[in-house]
């Protein structure tokens, strides 16, 4: 009777796990009826088998390598399953699983996905085709899952057909956040992007620049070096090698690279941080042969194993040397651990999942603890009935508790926590007893507004479908003999920093510097790196800092600039030296020189005015427009000779916006004046009767003046209030800055010299046409010559000035100013001045007279005058005649046409002694 006991239970193992999947209803790992029921995607076991026997048929096959971990969380999802239905979350609807075990395959997550879409309450698993699915109920309403990024890749493509929600717990492959290819696909855990970069930054902050990766050859392996790759470059981490495994454990060329994997981290001797991104059966397999070629390294762990507790317990896995992982923030999960601890007590009807573990426990009573988590490992479901005879099931306490992974857990319970309170959002208004009370994507619309809140803290999907919570850093150290997992920092994705609790945990991150990972030997202060030709940018030789550059530390990437430009460094410095300051100084010799100049111009303008006060009657001041005029002009050089002062000494904005504004004005001012003494001349002399009317009209001594000089005032206003000049610093020398004035618009600058210039020419050109005036009134050929001075200066100044630089630049500005303020000055008084002093017999009225009437009586030969009759009318025509001569005072080529009202003008007739002798007068009290 015993036998025939024994017997039952195999016959019972046999049919449940041997042929688990003979119909469609076996197909499903654990379930519970529900108002509304949640599918389940988790890989449960490691691999599926595959039929050695040819040809391979299309039938869904065995799996084998039981994982406790992803077990944990199916359990994670029924418990709270369970704790939302005992709550008024939804109040009186109930909540349903299926769980389904995708063996980590995408074929066979593909077909329990399938079973998904099929409709509800139908009698065959039948998936309906049509054009529109909006009224389409299928069997489940939302898919918690998968475990790994490939396999829900693959998923979500097919529920989104549907728009079935998938929230999964552990895919964090970046891909994932594109909501086109992936719609209806949410994650309760951060995308490998901030992973990544978390790993990139810890890589940077330990000052590793050499590492190597080794990463599974699948998308998420695939993605995760990629987006690695491109952090790892942003930080200035390079990559010494990148080691591919395979995805399969089945694959016959597995055990061949995990072996060529350890060759190259061995060869690799300055490669001492390895980054994994594998999953855990992967990362026993390569860490068993680590431990026999005794390497030892910094490994930086990927979520995906960085918590494994089956990993951790490794014989000798301390001998590796430092592990660092990043695993996702985990909260209160108290309750589950309560779970767990009644686990026994549950039925293993509808588990499949637990009825399995139950039985492993059984065969792998014998064993110690990892040798004991190797056996759960390593058992296949058709292995299970032989290897189950003789064996008595023994729970052990604590087992699972401690295989648990914080961060997977809590993210599976927030995933249906998630689900749960959007199935909330559609029922308010809705029986939603009644299976068709809404519709999938109805539901995905829910979701996507859905807040959770998870330790007093209000969490919710973004726009990308992610929830970005932070990360634990983990370091795995060894504490009484074994090595234990704990928690050395928190990373937060948004600002990028690691927090710690303490500065015990804080000397723990620091202390990874002790381990050096670069590919070139440090170099000193005062040297950089310079790229060798190795294709990677780590790796480089020493060079001196160049000029004008410092480094201070050692193995410095480049060499600091010296600060603002105003300090400078010699080739191979550590520090920088302050620049001097350059300016046209007070005590240079050139300023000094120069400044004499207008000091000597300032006498002159003095000497000058002093001449003419005392000789205010004499004939020459008077015709040069009296002592007021002279004195405007005189002030105008008075100014002009004082602006040169403010291009000496250190510039200020004072300075800067007084100086050309003071010249622009004051040379306006001047030419003004010159230009209403041209005109005049031009006017007293010209016999020509239209030129005459002209000039009358344009000749308005005071408007002219104001208007000319107000226009400059109005150019250098706007320039000072639109583009100012101001201060510059100059760094054009090495080893000094040079202080010089930037006229802040070159426009404006040149828009007021240009307006200079236009009225010299206007002068110059009215000067030259009375160039040919009597020898003793000469003034109109000087001033021709003081505008050709003006215009070659100035010439010659653009040239010069754009070419130069320094603080002698202002001198060049100043040379020109003098030059042709001298220029201008000297040809305008100085003749005068002589004419004063040495030839005073000629500066009488009666000398002035008589040059007028001898250049009048020569100009008078050529002036046509009217052919009159002798009869009465003679003595008004007359008359008429001599008031035309009065008033036309203008003087263009010496003749003085005479017309008699009614008569026909007539040329060639020799005015009398007499008129001659009348034009004269008019000609000298005119000037």
């Amino acid at each position: 009777m015993a036998f025939v006991s024994f017997l039952i239970p195999c016959f019972v193992i046999g049919t449940d796990i041997a042929f688990s999947c003979q119909n469609t209803d076996d197909f499903v790992g654990a379930s519970s009826p529900g108002d509304i029921v949640i599918g389940g995607l988790f890989a449960v076991h490691s691999e599926m088998l595959h039929p050695e026997e040819h040809p391979i048929k299309p039938v869904i096959q065995n799996c084998a390598g039981f994982e406790i971990q992803i077990f944990l969380q199916t359990l994670a999802m029924i418990h709270a399953i369970e704790m939302i239905n005992n709550s008024t979350l939804l109040s009186g609807v109930t909540l349903g699983y299926e769980i389904y075990d995708t063996c980590a395959e995408v074929t066979k997550a593909m077909a329990s996905a399938l079973r998904f879409l099929a409709k509800f309450n139908s009698s065959k698993d039948v998936v309906e085709f049509k054009c529109n699915y909006s009224d389409y109920v299928p069997r489940i309403k939302a898919v918690t899952g998968a475990s790994y990024s490939e396999v829900s890749m693959a998923v979500s493509r097919l529920l989104a057909l549907q728009l079935i929600p998938q929230v999964s717990p552990a895919s964090s492959a970046e891909i994932l956040s594109d909501k086109i290819r992936f719609p209806s696909f949410f994650r309760t855990i951060p995308s490998d992007f901030h992973q990544t970069r978390a790993m990139a930054h810890l890589i940077c902050e330990s000052g590793w620049n050499w590492i190597g990766v080794i990463a599974t050859d699948d998308d998420n392996g695939r993605f995760a070096l990629e987006s690695f790759g491109v952090q790892a470059m942003a930080n200035n981490v390079c990559i010494a090698f990148k080691e591919m495994l395979p995805a399969y454990l089945s694959d016959n060329t597995f055990q061949t690279k995990v072996d060529h994997a350890i060759e190259k981290i061995v060869k690799e001797t300055r490669v001492n941080v390895i980054v994994v991104f594998m999953r855990q059966f992967h990362v026993l397999k390569l860490f068993k042969k680590a431990v026999e070629r005794n390497v030892n390294k910094i490994w930086i762990a990927s979520d995906n194993w960085s918590a494994a507790v089956k990993i951790s317990t490794i014989p000798n896995i301390r001998q590796l040397g430092t592990i660092v992982g990043f695993g996702f923030k985990s909260g209160d999960i108290s309750t589950f651990q309560d779970f767990l601890r009644n686990l026994h007590e549950k039925p293993t009807d509808n588990n499949k999942f637990l009825h399995e573990y139950i039985m492993l426990l059984s065969v792998c009573a014998h064993l110690e603890y990892h040798d004991f988590q190797m056996c759960i490992s390593n058992q296949s479901q058709d292995d299970l009935l032989q290897n189950v005879e003789n064996k008595h099931q023994i729970w052990r306490d604590g087992f699972l508790n401690a295989n648990i992974e914080p961060g997977f857990i809590h993210s599976t319970i927030l995933a249906v926590y998630a689900i749960a309170h959007a199935i909330k959002g559609q029922c308010k208004d809705r029986n939603c007893k009644d299976p068709s009370a809404f519709t999938p994507w109805e539901l995905l619309e829910e979701l996507k507004k859905v807040t959770v809140i998870d330790d007093d803290k209000e969490i919710k999907f973004d726009s990308n479908g992610d929830m970005s919570n932070s990360y634990d850093v983990l370091l795995w150290k060894e504490i009484d003999g074994h090595v234990e997992i704990t928690t050395m920092a928190e990373y937060d994705p948004e600002k990028g920093d690691f927090i710690f609790e303490d500065e015990e945990k804080k000397k723990e991150f620091l202390d990874l510097k002790k381990v050096q990972s670069t590919c070139s030997q440090h170099c000193r202060p005062g040297q950089m790196k310079k790229v060798t030709e190795s294709p990677h940018t780590c790796c480089y030789e020493c060079v001196y800092c160049p000029e004008n550059h410092y480094s201070n530390q050692t193995d410095m990437d480049y060499c600091y600039r010296c600060n603002n430009k105003t300090y400078w460094a010699p080739a191979n410095s550590t520090t920088c030296y302050r620049k001097t300051i350059h300016f046209l100084a007070w005590t240079d010799w050139f300023a000094i020189f120069l400044l004499l100049l207008s000091a000597s111009g300032v006498v002159l303008v003095l000497s000058i005015s002093v001449i003419f006060t005392r000789n205010l009657n004499t004939p020459v001041v008077k015709a040069s427009g009296g002592l007021t005029v002279c004195y405007i002009i005189l002030f105008s050089h008075f100014l002009i000779f004082l602006s040169t002062v403010f291009f000496v000494d250190e510039p200020t904005e004072f300075k800067c916006k007084t100086r050309q504004a003071l010249f622009g004005i004051s040379f306006a001012l001047c030419i003004s004046c010159i230009l209403i003494k041209s005109l005049k001349i031009l006017l007293a002399f010209s016999f020509d009767p239209k030129l005459q009317n002209f000039l009358k009209c344009l000749y308005k001594p005071v408007p002219t003046v104001v208007t000319c000089t107000g226009i400059q005032v109005i150019i250098c206003t706007f320039w000072l209030i639109f583009r100012t000049p101001f201060v510059k610093q100059n760094f054009s020398i090495p080893r000094a800055i040079i202080l010089e004035c930037n006229e802040g618009s070159v426009v404006a600058f040149g828009i007021m010299l240009g307006y200079i210039a236009a009225l010299a020419f206007i002068c110059f050109i009215f000067a030259f046409k009375g160039r040919k005036l009597p020898e003793n009134y000469n003034e109109a050929k000087f001033i021709t010559f003081g505008m050709l001075i003006y215009f070659i200066a100035w010439i010659v100044f653009i040239p010069v000035y754009a070419t130069t630089f320094g603080k002698y630049l202002p001198a060049v500005e100043i040379i020109v100013v003098l030059i042709s303020n001298y220029g201008i000055l000297c040809c305008t008084f100085l003749p005068k001045c002589y004419i004063i002093i040495y030839k005073q017999e000629t500066n009488t009225k009666s000398a002035f007279l008589k040059t007028i009437y001898t250049y009048s009586s020569k100009s008078a030969g050529s002036v046509a005058v009217s052919q009159i009759s002798l009869d009465s009318k003679s003595s008004s025509s007359r008359a008429t005649i001599s008031d035309s001569c009065k008033s036309e005072k203008n003087s263009v080529n010496g003749n003085c046409h005479f017309q008699v009202p009614g008569q026909r003008l007539i040329k060639g007739e020799v005015l009398p002694k007499n008129t001659a002798r009348t034009v004269a007068r008019k000609r000298l009290s005119s000037i």
